[in-house]
Order: structure tokens, then sequence, then C-alpha cells
């Protein structure tokens, strides 16, 4: 436990950083757009392509470790939307708000995933967790812009060319299929020590993103739908995966990784997301506000779970 928490502590720590700095308008709000814009973009698609360029995917389960994330995710998302559709009737205009407790419920903070399992677990936790980046970020970036078109506030029905559209757009989704491609025909040394050098300045940068994006003076406002984000996702989600790996026989340093991947906040671009494609942006931000004030208390306590939990 001693060392789990020596490794979640400092990613806490370089939030609160961040949002000090947000506060004290050291940096300003302008400059905080930006760094997030980059981030986006550029700096952590970088990263993502340079973890899964060169993991030893050969080397993990990948069909049971896709089938337990996959189908938890799925399953997850069709629970949300058929709980939305019973109570349409009685709260006609809440979708944009539902948007926001989806993208709270499914999407999930790689970022803070990795830098909590690579102090944790090494090289080879590293792997499984660009495994599930591989595997959860497109799923999630679909799934997400598709409720967000259906459900959000926009001004007309959803396009499915410009939702498809939306989708192959993503530079998550793009980053990922990069990585996976790099993987299999190699990277040059010279052109994976470029993207190493671009992509090393994604996290800690990200991570004072997240920071200065938390909203914990509004975070009081909307309490019993900020506290369903909170707890459908850093605690349904990461029991749907230990159930699921049950099923499915998944154990080891496996089960566990896609257990921390259930049990992260969800995704800082959420915000983002659900303010341009007309969702509940102000529901979103307390959201991902109180996930991460929360997760360092459900983060360690499911890591210990998952690490004293008795082989299938």
């Amino acid at each position: 436990m001693l060392a789990t928490l020596n490794a979640i502590t400092p990613i806490f720590l370089i939030i609160a950083i961040g949002h000090l700095l947000f506060r004290t308008r050291v940096v300003g709000e302008s400059v905080w757009s930006a760094i997030e814009h980059i981030c986006f973009y550029l700096l952590l698609p970088f990263l993502i392509i340079r973890t899964l360029s060169r993991a030893n995917l050969g080397s993990v389960p990948i069909i049971d470790f896709m089938t337990v994330l996959v189908v938890a995710i799925m399953g997850m998302s069709i629970l949300l939307i058929l709980v939305h559709t019973l109570l349409r009737k009685r709260y006609p205009s809440s979708g944009p708000s539902f948007t926001s407790l989806f993208q709270g419920a499914t999407r999930f903070h790689g970022f803070v995933a990795l830098a909590v399992i690579g102090p944790l677990y090494g090289d080879t936790g590293v792997t499984l967790a660009a495994l599930a980046l591989a595997i959860m970020v497109p799923l999630l970036n679909v799934l997400s812009v598709i409720v967000l078109s259906v459900y959000g506030a926009n001004d007309k029905d959803p396009d499915i060319r410009q939702v498809l559209l939306r989708i192959v757009q993503n530079p998550l989704i793009i980053a990922c299929l990069t990585g996976l491609i790099l993987n299999w025909v190699g990277v040059p040394d010279v052109i994976f020590s470029t993207i190493e050098i671009i992509g090393n300045g994604g996290l800690g940068l990200a991570l004072l993103a997240v920071g200065a994006s938390l909203r914990i003076d509004q975070a009081a406002e909307q309490k019993l739908l900020v506290a369903t984000g909170v707890f459908v996702r850093l605690i349904g989600m990461p029991l749907i995966i230990i159930g699921m790996a049950w099923l499915i026989g998944l154990d080891g340093l496996p089960r566990t990784v896609a257990i921390i991947a259930g049990a992260v906040p969800t995704a800082a671009s959420s915000y983002v997301m659900a303010r341009k494609m007309g969702g509940n942006a102000e529901l979103m931000s307390n959201i991902v506000t109180f996930q991460v004030i929360v997760a360092f208390i459900t983060l360690p306590m499911f890591i210990y779970i998952a690490e004293q939990l008795p082989a299938t």
C-alpha cells in the first residue's frame, strides 16, 4: 500500500500545483486554454504514439484483456442509455446532462493511469497500459461523439457523416492507430527519439492542465448529478471490470491494470468535448473536479483490492 501511495501522490500533487497556478493567476486563463489545446492535439497524441510504437504487445493476453475492457465499457454504456431512456419522459430536457454523466462514467484518464502504473509495475505494466489506451481511447471517443451528437444540445438532428468525420479526426484515435502501425512496421531510432522528446512533455503538462480545469468553487452545485457521476465511475466501473475479469478468467497484472483503468477519473478532455458538442459543460467540469478529489481515496483502495484478489 505504501508503494501505491508513493506512486499516486505525485500525480495529485501536480494536479494541485496546476490548480494553484490557475487560482493565483500566475498562469493566465488564456494560456491554460492554449496548453489544453497543445496537449490534446500534439503532446498527448505523441505520448500515445511513443508508448504504443515500441510496446511488447506479444507478451500480454490481448484477447482476454481486450474482452474485459470492451464488454465492461459497452455494458456500462448500455445500462446508462437504458436508465436515461426510462427517465427521459419525466426529465425531457436532460439530454445534455446525460451526455456529461455518460462521459464521466465511461471515459478514463489514460495519462493518470500511465503515471500510476509505470512506477508500480514497470515496463510490463506500461505495455498493458498502452494496450488499454489502444483499446479504450478509440472506443470511448466513438461512443462519446455518438452520444453527444444524439443527446447533446445541438441545433439539428445528428448527421451521420459529421459524426464519422469527428471520429476519424480525433487526434487521440489517430495517435492510437499511428502507434499500432509503427509497432508493426517498426520506427527508426531518430524518429522515435523525436516522438519521445515531444511526448515526454505531455504527461506533466496534461496533469497541470487537469488541475487548472478544476472548479472547486462550483462543485457544490448539482450535487445529486455530480455524486452520481463520481459513484458510477470510481466505484461502479472498477466493480464491473472485476466481475468481467472473474467471468473471463483474467488475472495477475493484466487484471490489475484493467481495474486501474476503470478506477482512474474520467478524461480531462471530456470537458472540452462537452463544451464543443452541446453537452452540459458546467456539470462535466464539476464531475471531473470531484472525481479527481475522490480518486485520491478510491484509486489506492482498488489497487489494493486488485493486488489481493485470488487467481481465477
